[in-house]
């Protein structure tokens, strides 16, 4: 015989008169898989001693039974019994892990896909039937798709260009909801670190320096100091400032520039008679691979005759 989880079978299902089960020492004997399942002395009923739970009885399998042999003396009689355990939603989906980490270039293009790991529900039927979600965002979209068999694979898609000097870091929450009434779901947290390119060149905080010197100036007077930054990391915002040209052509030899620190002192005399107004072109050069096109700003001297 099959019954459900819960209902009771009694003396009457296997053919007992009411009071002969304590005079027949009816009693059971589980195989297999033990439940917790007894017979009442009294009454001769099955009861369900204590909660099923067909996960731990029976995993994924489908359907879920118990068999069990109801032994009845004198005369000895056997019966079998099977008892079918259904499911209910009391799973919720699991991720293999709370977190998972990417990292992403910030020059990958929009349309990439990165695979993720699914959850998995120990329920079974539409209790285990699991729909996915992301939390909301410009950048990301999340793409799942189903096979035959029923499982599912999910993809991360870049719909918007990511920018590390813009946002860094970011994270998501993915989240994956069953088909049970009500509906139980398991998260994942997405940390998606965004790696450096060297997208950016140094930028000298002025476009213009201008500085008047007197042509008593010595040798080794500081002219100015310069000063430019780079929202890279590493090796893409370590620059070095060097001259690239000057007006007069030739008169670079009368400065000198400090790669590191950006300053610019003279190496030579002043003439406010031959050359009344210097002009130098300053190059801030950065050490990452692929540089785009370099950022250069004037800088100039001005020199007038002392009073």
């Amino acid at each position: 015989m099959c019954v459900w989880w819960g209902p009771v079978v009694r003396v009457l299902d296997l053919g007992l008169e009411a009071g002969e089960a304590e005079a027949r020492r009816l009693r059971l004997v589980s195989q297999g898989r033990r439940a917790s399942v007894e017979v009442s002395g009294a009454s001769g009923a099955l009861v369900v001693s204590s909660r099923l739970d067909r996960e731990e009885l029976c995993g994924k399998s489908a359907p879920c039974a118990l068999r069990l042999e109801v032994l009845v003396e004198r005369p000895l009689r056997v019966f079998h019994v099977e008892l079918e355990v259904t499911d209910i939603n009391d799973n919720a989906p699991l991720f293999p892990a709370a977190r998972k980490n990417l990292s992403l270039s910030e020059n990958i293009p929009p349309g990439s896909r990165f695979p993720l790991e699914g959850a998995s529900d120990a329920d079974i039927g539409a209790n285990a039937q699991l729909s996915y979600a992301i939390s909301p965002t410009e950048h990301f979209t999340l793409d799942v798709k189903s096979s035959d068999d029923n499982r599912k694979s999910l993809f991360l898609v870049l719909a918007k260009s990511l920018d590390r000097e813009t946002l860094p870091v970011h994270r998501l929450v993915l989240t994956a909801s069953d088909g049970g009434r009500p509906s139980l779901t398991g998260t994942m947290e997405l940390v998606i670190s965004v790696l450096d390119v060297n997208d950016n060149a140094p930028q000298f905080n002025q476009s213009v320096y201008k500085v008047q010197l007197p042509e008593s100036a010595v040798e080794r007077t500081l002219v100015v100091r310069l000063n430019a930054t780079d929202p890279d990391e590493g090796l893409n915002k370590e620059f070095s400032y060097s001259i690239v040209s000057s007006v007069p052509a030739g008169n670079t030899d009368l400065f000198r520039i400090d790669p590191k620190t950006g300053e610019i002192r003279l190496t030579g005399a002043l003439d406010f008679e031959d050359v009344r107004l210097h002009e130098l072109q300053i190059e801030a050069r950065d050490k990452g691979h692929a540089l785009p096109e370099q950022h250069t700003k004037n800088f100039r001297t001005q020199g007038h005759h002392p009073l």
